[in-house]
């Protein structure tokens, strides 16, 4: 049925019996989409042809439901090019809203890619999944996916995101504007001049967040995140950098799970950067040239950290547990059950169960570790088994701990991010999502 013919049978059906419309779907190219955006309803979905797209994909007082999003997709080959002066996806008083399979060119003009604006009061459960967004590099501010007002339950999934400014940021400089509830998995991140991904710290929280009274977890999983072309300047950073949750009140129990991610290179930051309550497990982390996982204070100090079941390659500082200068930790910060081989191994925190050494002598325990990415295998050459159990130390909680970076089921105690499987590599590079 006609597009047109759906819709005024859904309205006439609608003023009948004083109930919503039922869903339509749209299909538009470039040459008519924009008039469509405004009518968009839960449920709707939006098929756009292949094509170029000039005049940008403004998403504004749109609401979906639960369970009935408003869903707006590419065909093959469906790109949005930059302009000048606004972000191409601009994000405005939004929620169920599902964005997905576009390409987004930024043609190195100072914008950003996708941007829930500094003026919307919300945009929550928003899902990206398999963009490819390339080219916003004008400067280190130009960013890939950006939040910058309250933001709740997002999914972040799938994409590629290349050569920008920065990859992904939420939150605000200071400290307003939370994003909470989030999930980051499955995402490519290179090549960008500052962070693959910040997530700021947190301000009280608003109370007009959804379930702003419970505790959340956001969740960074099955990523990579690159910065192999960084160069040491002022726009020097980390691949990812993790700040706090509210200091107290509600919110001020929220984590942030980082597990199953490769970080891969960075010749002038650490790969990680953290503070806050966090647990960082079944991570590849390989540096040649710096540092790999450095927790330390930044705008508060870090909380409750767990830090295992870790493969940690390093030129420099392997995993560094940091305090404010004569100020001892109130919470537990552990790091366990880790194979790192750096020069400086492991500093600080409640340190058992790893087995350390010097960079040099990897190739000793791990199978080919100084390979480049499409042949690294951190794979163990032998059981390397821990003295304990995980679950008597309690780490059996977190999700997915009972499995290694590749998704293998840990049958012994063993360390490091890998179990030993003698037909596969670690990281399989299937698993992982496509380099370049």
């Amino acid at each position: 049925m006609h597009a047109l013919a759906r819709l005024l049978i859904g309205l006439l059906l609608a003023a009948l019996v004083g109930s919503p419309a039922w869903a339509i779907d749209y299909l538009a190219g470039p040459e008519n989409y924009r008039p469509l955006l405004s009518r968009l309803r839960a449920g709707d979905h939006l098929l756009l042809r292949a094509g170029d797209y000039e005049r940008g994909l403004p998403l504004h007082h749109l609401a979906g439901e639960p369970g009935r999003p408003i869903v707006i997709e590419g065909q093959p080959a469906t790109r949005f090019l930059a302009r000048p002066g606004a972000a191409t996806v601009s994000l405005l008083n939004v929620s169920h809203l599902v964005i997905r399979n576009l390409e987004l060119d930024g043609r190195n003009l100072p914008v950003d890619a996708v941007k829930a604006e500094g003026h919307s009061r919300y945009a929550h459960y928003i899902t990206l999944e398999n963009l490819h967004i390339h080219d916003y590099a004008a400067s280190q501010q130009n960013v890939g996916i950006s939040s910058k007002c309250p933001a709740f339950g997002w999914v972040v999934r799938g994409n590629r995101i290349e050569r920008v400014g920065t990859g992904l940021y939420f939150g605000d400089s200071d400290g307003s504007d939370p994003f909470v509830a989030g999930l980051i998995e499955g995402n490519r991140v290179s090549d960008t001049i500052g962070y693959n991904l910040q997530i700021k710290h947190q301000m009280p929280r608003p109370a007009d967040l959804p379930e702003s009274d419970r505790d959340h977890d956001t969740v960074i999983r099955h990523n990579v995140f690159a910065k192999e072309t960084a160069w040491p300047d002022r726009a020097a950073r980390p691949n990812v950098l993790i700040g706090h949750a509210p200091l107290d009140g509600p919110g001020s129990r929220d984590r942030v799970l980082v597990y199953g991610n490769l970080f891969w290179q960075n010749p002038s930051e650490a790969l990680f950067q953290g503070e806050g309550h966090l647990a960082i497990y079944n991570n590849l982390f390989v540096n040649a040239q710096g540092h790999a996982v450095h927790i330390q204070p930044h705008n508060d100090v870090p909380r409750q950290v767990d830090v295992f079941h870790n493969t940690v390659l390093a030129r420099g500082h392997g995993i560094r547990v940091l305090q404010r200068e004569g100020t001892p930790p109130a919470w537990p910060q552990r790091v366990l059950r880790n194979l790192v081989f750096a020069a400086q191994p492991i500093a600080g925190g409640e340190a058992g169960d790893n087995l350390t050494g010097g960079v040099d002598g990897a190739a000793r325990f791990l199978k080919k570790p100084y390979a480049e990415l499409e042949q690294l295998d951190l794979s163990p050459r032998m059981t390397l088994a821990g003295e304990v159990w995980p679950d008597s130390l309690g780490l059996d909680t977190y999700p997915d701990s009972d499995q290694d970076f590749d998704g293998r089921a840990r049958i012994a105690p063993v360390l490091g991010a890998c179990v030993v499987e003698s037909q596969t590599t670690c990281p399989r590079m299937a698993k992982v999502p496509s380099w370049p």
